[in-house]
Parts: C-alpha cells; structure tokens; sequence
C-alpha cells in the first residue's frame, strides 16, 4: 500500500513541475534551468543517502556503464528531446505523445524482464491513455492527431525512448545498487552532461540575473521534482515491476492540469473529470492483473 501511495504522490509532484517549470523557464534558458534542477537534486540525493545509507556506495566496473546510461537517458536526453520538441510542437500534443511511455515500458518489459503482459493490464492500459488523451485534448482527441508527424513529434518520441530506457536500465541497475544510489548516480552524471550546453547558453554570465521566484521553481524541481520524485519512482519499479509502475505516469498530465486550474484558475472541464476518472479506472485494472 505504501508504494502505491508513494507513486501516487510521485504523480502529482511531477504534475506540479509542469507550473514550477514554466515560471523558471520565462526567466531560464532551457538547459541552464535543467542543470539547475538536477544540480540541486544531486545535493538533496547526496544528503539523503548519507543520512539513510550511510555513505553513497562505490561503484564496481561492471556498474559504471549502466549508471552513465541513466543519466544520459533519464536526465540528459529525455530534457533535451523535451525541450527541442516543444519548440516545434504545442504542449498538449507533447503531453499525449508523452503518456504512451507506459505502454512502451509495458513491453519493453515483457520483451527483456517477460513481466506478464496479458489482456487486462493491456485494457487498463488503454484504458488509462485514452483518459490521457481525453485530459490533454480537453475531449477533442482527434484533433491531436492532425496535421501528421514532423521533427517535433519526433524529438517528443525521442522523450519517450530515453524513458524507458531510464526505467529498465534502472531496473537493471537495482540488482545490485539501491534506488536511492542508482537515482544519485544519475542525476550526477545527467548534471554533468547538462552544464555542457548550459555554458553554451551563458550561465555564467547570467547567473546573476535570475529572480527570486526562478530559484523558488528550481528548488521545486530540483528537491521534489527529481530527488523525492524520481526514488519513489524507483522503489515502485522494484516493488511491483516497471510495467505497473510507469502507468502512473498518466496520473501526471491530470494532475499537471488540477493545478493548472487551481494556480492559474483554469476552468475544471467535463474533459478533465471524465478523463481523469478513466486514468484511475486504467490504474486499477492494470494494477490488478
């Protein structure tokens, strides 16, 4: 109960990014704002593991490919697929385009771990998408689908790659490193990759400039977001398994939207509750086979 409970929330914190993300970005390059966002996760991670682990365990030789992976798939590449595609695409699109990651990981699962993959977890799993869909689109899901596939459909698959190659690299990883080291590891090696391009946008120089209300996002991303978000995240892959762990991943874009309306006073649709109750539905199914 407690690692559903946990996934839950791990949902609703990274819906609440989506606002943290948009104040930080008005004022912060892209990829100055998510080196910053994983500077200070790296900080939080290494002060979690030493108050719960003791110390950050040394890596073996045969660990430190797969935990370079991580980041480079889970921090650094899914951030700069995000935001090249978003340049291109509107948010809504990128969201849906974003929620088939259960799906992708379901059977990539199936394919590499054989975790189950039978009729009911494949209901529940469309089940939850097309309350996603239904969310995101406000209930004109066809209309998502105009207008084809271009570049920045592409670089948004390419965010949905680099996730689940993160959560079954992750799992991989966690036969012998603990979620709380394996999310350490790779929010260090993805900060690392980040500030290349970072220093290309001028971080340097403008360090100085950034208001206050930046530094508050950042500190939501970076603490919550990333730190809190991503270990829970984790500890579900390795209690129930990647496939049920990622679908709460559609639980995300409801929630994103819940406080969009509450923050920002959006309107709360029809769309919204009948999605957002077909995502739960979804959930359950899944979860109970």
């Amino acid at each position: 109960m407690i690692t559903y409970i946990k996934l839950v929330l791990t949902a609703i914190i990274w819906g609440g990014t989506f606002v943290a993300g948009r104040i930080v970005v008005q004022t912060m390059e892209p990829f100055t704002a998510a080196f910053f966002r994983f500077a200070v996760a790296s900080i939080c991670l290494l002060i979690l593991t030493q108050k719960i682990e003791r110390h950050l365990y040394k890596l073996t030789r045969n660990q430190v490919i797969p935990v370079i992976l991580l980041g480079l798939t889970g921090v650094f590449s899914y951030n700069a697929f995000f935001f090249l595609g978003l340049q291109i695409v509107p948010a809504s699109r990128a969201a849906l385009i974003v929620a088939l990651n259960p799906t992708f990981i379901a059977l990539g699962a199936a394919l590499f771990f054989r975790e189950k993959f039978n009729s009911l977890k494949l209901i529940g799993i469309t089940t939850s998408l097309t309350g996603a869909a239904i969310v995101i689109s406000k209930g004109q899901v066809v209309n998502i689908f105009k207008g084809g596939i271009g570049w920045g459909e592409i670089f948004i698959f390419g965010c949905v790659i680099s996730w689940v190659a993160y959560t079954l690299i992750g799992k991989s990883v966690m036969r012998s490193l603990s979620p709380l080291a394996a999310t350490t590891y790779a929010c260090i090696v993805g900060a690392i990759a980040l500030l290349i391009p970072a220093l290309f946008e001028g971080i340097v120089q403008n360090f100085m400039q950034f208001p206050l209300s930046a530094w508050l996002g950042i500190l939501y991303l970076g603490v919550l977001g990333s730190a809190i978000g991503f270990s829970w995240y984790y500890e579900g892959v390795v209690a129930i398994g990647a496939a049920k762990a990622s679908i709460f991943i559609n639980l995300v874009p409801v929630s994103a939207i819940a406080f969009a309306a509450l923050l920002l006073h959006e309107p709360i649709t029809v769309s919204l509750v009948l999605g957002g109750l077909l995502v739960v539905v979804g959930v359950f199914f899944t979860n109970k086979s």
